[in-house]
């Protein structure tokens, strides 16, 4: 059988509002990004995630929705959508959308019947309590901004759950009503071309707070009803979960290869940010061994950056503080006491080593890349702005006024784009970086290129070699009888190293230099790595 598209596919992540403006209004709509999509293509991208998009009262960046069937109208129409579609379509780009279904809006239609009246059928779309639970101020997700899981509502004379904000009220997934809405919602978009969903707070969707024992048994069985469901209407469909999970809990959301097809790799995630800031591979090599493998077909899909904080609450209290010290000492870089809110240039100095090495592994882990906005150019952060909105800055396309990324007045603009310093937009933007052959854009541009091409690390067989160094984290994997080797230094000083006698004997081609390697006389490979140095190579 020929693998799943989503196993082989390089994602692209963006917030259409902050993307590209295409009628002058200051707001990113579909009509800038079908413009845009030439700069995906050209990247080399073959999916691209589109951040929420539905209308929304905006106080939580999108994820606040009150109609799941329509498109935001300061972003355009149902009719644009379909039209970003075709375009994407054309260029082999697919498409995956977010699936927000944990909560909806407190202004959300179904929420205000549900208020307004007990008697009301969607009264129980809503998890409810007459009394406030002893444990209501436990389990926030975002402490210092959230006081409490549980808030009084005058209207319905009762208490709310929300495991986010309290604009956002958490939907009951044990009700069979609220289960066959998100079936139409997903087959709503399914039918207007997308080729899967994000399941945003996957854990939380499956929580089911507050219902009795027997709701909580159909928790995990829902994530093989969605499968059959959303697989039935379109047979390459991708579940992509935002699931921050242990090991332990990884196969409760995979099970046998029915639920989930990929989830986001939160566990290597914040040990490759322990390993980078050491400058030691060992914490990723050990990330990756603590997680079981996973069944046929389903995957893991590795990040760098996300439109969140870079999340570190799976990490020791001493490991969290030594990254904290690396990528983001001074407090207002620090968010929640478990993140940065900091965007990947500036945490790496801004060093063009460091980017590149960073990307590279990106693209070689076993598993599927997701790259965000922004991030192929080093784009910075604007730490002035409240929270998790300093790293959803608008792109930066050029040196003209608000970057390119609109012709409106610069106080119309949402979120402003930066300026000024070595991450304004007339130092740091997309055509700036196209002119110069050596700029991240073009370096990044053809290591996708290669990725695409030459797909051993994204579907082969691999595993990591311990070759007695430290900072040197060395994969290889075997596809179509071929065998590869990535090698990544972590470290700041020069390494050499010899490859293993299978490698020596065959010969190696480096693929990113397009050339072989020499061997020694005697047969040996030694190879240098300058400091943050890698390479792709294949055997024979």
């Amino acid at each position: 059988m020929a693998e799943p598209w989503y196993q082989s596919a390089i994602v692209y992540c963006l917030d259409v509002r902050t993307f590209a403006d295409g009628n002058g209004d200051g707001i990113g709509d579909f009509a800038g990004l079908a413009q845009h999509l030439e700069h995906l293509a050209g990247l080399n991208i073959s999916c691209v995630w589109l951040q929420p998009f539905f209308p929304s009262p905006l106080r939580d960046n999108g994820y606040d929705i009150t109609d799941y069937y329509a498109v935001d109208p300061a972003l355009g129409t149902l009719g644009d959508f379909v039209e970003f579609m075709r375009r994407a379509r054309e260029r082999g780009i697919r498409v995956v959308i977010d699936l927000v279904v944990n909560h909806t809006s407190t202004d959300h239609a179904w929420f205000q019947a549900a208020r307004a009246d007990r008697n009301s059928p969607l009264r129980d779309w809503y998890v409810w309590s007459d009394a406030k639970p002893e444990d209501a101020e436990e389990g926030t997700v975002f402490p210092g901004s959230q006081q409490t899981t549980w808030t009084w509502d005058e209207k319905a004379q009762a208490y709310y759950f929300h495991r986010f904000y309290d604009h956002q009220a958490e939907l009951n997934i044990a009700h069979p009503a609220v289960r066959r809405e998100i079936e139409k919602i997903t087959g709503f978009w399914l039918e207007l071309g997308v080729s899967g969903f994000r399941v945003d707070a996957l854990p939380f969707l499956l929580e089911l707070q507050g219902l009795p024992r027997e709701g909580q048994r159909i928790a995990f069985g829902y994530l093989r009803e969605l499968r059959q469901h959303v697989q039935t209407l379109r047979g390459d469909v991708c579940l992509m979960a935002e699931a921050n999970i242990t090991p332990e809990e990884v196969p409760s959301y995979f099970g046998d290869g029915d639920q989930i097809h990929m989830s986001f790799s939160f566990w290597l995630n914040q040990h490759l940010f322990l390993a980078l800031a050491r400058g030691d591979a060992r914490p990723l090599r050990q990330a990756w061994e603590e997680l079981p493998a996973l069944p046929s077909w389903c995957r893991w899909a590795h990040f760098l950056r996300s439109h969140d904080e870079l999340d570190l609450g799976r990490l020791s209290e001493a490991e969290r503080q030594e990254v904290f010290r690396a990528f983001g000492p001074e407090p207002e870089m620090q968010l929640y006491g478990r993140g940065l809110r900091r965007r990947l240039a500036p945490m790496l100095g801004n060093d063009a080593r460091r980017l590149a090495l960073a990307h590279s592994l990106l693209l070689t882990l076993p598993g599927t890349p997701v790259l965000r906005y922004g991030d192929e150019i080093g784009m910075g952060e604007d730490l002035s702005l409240k929270e998790r909105a300093s790293v959803r800055t608008p792109m930066q396309w050029s040196r003209a006024p608000n970057g390119g990324f609109s012709s409106a007045p610069a106080e119309r603009l949402r979120l402003p784009v930066i300026s000024g310093g070595e991450f304004g937009y007339e130092e740091v933007n997309v055509d700036a970086q196209r002119a110069d052959p050596e700029s991240l854009l073009n370096r990044l541009e053809r290591m996708l290129r290669l990725r695409r091409q030459c797909p051993a690390f994204g579907l082969g067989s691999c595993c990591f070699l311990d070759l007695g160094t430290p900072p040197l984290l060395a994969m290889r994997c075997e596809y179509e009888g071929k065998t590869y080797f990535a090698l990544h230094n972590l470290g700041e000083h020069p390494l050499e190293l010899a490859l293993p006698p299978e490698a020596s004997c065959a010969g190696l081609y480096d693929l990113l230099a397009g050339q072989p390697l020499e061997t020694h006389c005697d047969g040996s490979c030694w190879l240098a790595l300058e400091p943050y140095g890698y390479r792709w190579l294949r055997a024979g």
